[in-house]
């Protein structure tokens, strides 16, 4: 499993985000506050404050691939 943050700014960053992730078969949970949700809902997204970084979990060892194209959302 790997864990990032991201910074989702906007809704064709969130659009643009869900629609990576969901080219995937691992499962990839979102989780801000005490909420979690499915990376892969663009619903549960919004459900979440998103003015504030948002914790990603990847449940795959091999999420490299996945990493390089969310790269312009993971926060340095």
């Amino acid at each position: 499993m790997k864990e990032f943050t991201v910074i989702l700014s906007s809704i064709n960053d969130v659009k643009n985000f869900v629609n990576i992730v969901t080219k995937y078969d691992f499962e990839i949970d979102l989780t801000s506050g005490r909420y979690v949700v499915d990376a892969k809902s663009i619903m549960g997204i919004f459900s979440l404050d998103l003015t504030k970084p948002i914790k990603v979990e990847a449940h795959s060892d091999d999420c490299d691939k996945l990493l390089e194209e969310l790269a312009p959302y993971i926060q340095k």
